[in-house]
Order: structure tokens, then C-alpha cells, then sequence
């Protein structure tokens, strides 16, 4: 039978473990084996994948989706509509030792709104990750990436920008680029790109 939490708010697969407390929105579902620690903030319409991990006092915002065999470790906060590739993998201590505890030495790491972090990449804590940014599958990020941009690489560099639809952005003479699917406009203005 899996753990229903007032009356169907949000659904867990019986192989998961759910530590009290925590909050965890309605309409989220976490599925095989995974483990959600005591203290986290989960929000609405979430998916927790397969074998993942929440450490204690992670938050995920809204309709954030985590794919399977990823580690969310303490420090870490994703804002609303963040995509967590499979296995990718947060760190959350500088220079972690197996001897020596350094728990009161967490390196917080904030995912913005709308940021995706493909497969197998690793997110060196302490470095923040822009509004739709886009880490690509394998990618090492050992510095803070910028609101929309496309990085890849190990380490990770910035190749371009993309939209919040997942394109690539090119821009004219004048700075602006329109994504192909959605129709929005950006405009690139610094080294900063803006939705118009």
C-alpha cells in the first residue's frame, strides 16, 4: 500500500522513506527507493524520482522534477521548475575527508528558477546556478553560471545562451534573438540577457 499524506495530497511509492518532519506539496510523487529527509521543503507538483536522496533542510520549490540516482545533500535549494538530470550530483563540503566531520561546514548552493542540470553533471557547491540556465549532460560546474546561459564541459564554460524553452539563442547585430518555439524576445545587453 503506498503512504498517502492527508487524504492523497501527495503520493510515495512503499519503498520510499519519508523522516519526519517534513513538508511535502500537493500532487508531488516520489517513487522507488528514495529517501526524503527530515526537515526538507518539498512544494507542489514535484516528481522524486528513483534512489534519490533529500538530505535534511534541502527545499525544492514548485513542479521541480528530479530523475533518477540524484543526491540533493544539505545546502542545496532549488527554486520552482528546476530539472535535476539523471545521476547528476550536488557537493555540498569544499574539502570533504573521510576522518575529519566538517557537517557545521555546509557550502550552500542556490538553483534558480527554470535551471536545468543535465545527466552526470556535478555541481561543485558554493556556486550558484541562474534563472533557465542550462548545464549540460556531464558538465562540471566549479563557478556560478549566469541567467540563461548554456554551459558545457568539464570544466564547465559558457558555449552560448538559451531561452526558457530549451533553445539556443542567437543574437543580431542589435542584441535581441527570438526563440524559435515559444516566439519570445531577448535582448543581450553586458553579458546579461533579459526576456523583453
Amino acid at each position: 500500500m503506498s503512504k498517502q499524506i492527508k487524504e492523497n495530497e501527495y503520493f510515495a511509492h512503499p519503498t520510499a522513506v519519508i523522516d519526519d518532519p517534513c513538508t511535502i506539496g500537493k500532487g508531488t510523487k516520489i517513487w522507488h527507493f528514495s529517501h526524503i529527509m527530515k526537515n526538507c521543503e518539498i512544494g507542489e507538483g514535484c516528481n522524486i524520482g528513483q534512489n534519490v536522496v533529500v538530505s535534511p533542510d534541502v527545499k525544492l520549490g514548485k513542479n521541480v522534477k528530479v530523475q533518477n540516482n540524484v543526491s540533493i545533500y544539505t545546502g542545496v535549494e532549488c527554486e520552482d521548475d528546476v530539472f535535476l538530470g539523471p545521476s547528476m550530483v550536488f557537493t555540498n563540503i569544499i574539502n570533504p575527508r573521510s576522518t575529519i566531520i566538517r557537517r557545521d561546514q555546509y557550502v550552500k548552493t542556490l538553483v534558480k528558477k527554470g535551471a536545468t542540470i543535465g545527466a552526470n553533471a556535478t555541481i561543485v557547491c558554493g556556486h550558484d546556478i541562474g534563472e533557465y540556465s542550462f548545464i549540460g549532460a556531464g558538465a562540471v560546474v566549479t563557478k556560478e553560471v549566469l541567467p540563461y546561459a548554456l554551459v558545457v564541459g568539464n570544466p564547465a564554460v559558457q558555449k552560448g545562451w538559451i531561452s526558457e524553452y530549451g533553445h539556443r539563442l542567437e543574437f543580431n547585430k542589435e542584441g535581441t534573438a527570438e526563440c524559435p518555439e515559444s516566439k519570445d524576445k531577448y535582448k543581450l545587453e553586458n553579458n546579461k540577457v533579459f526576456k523583453l
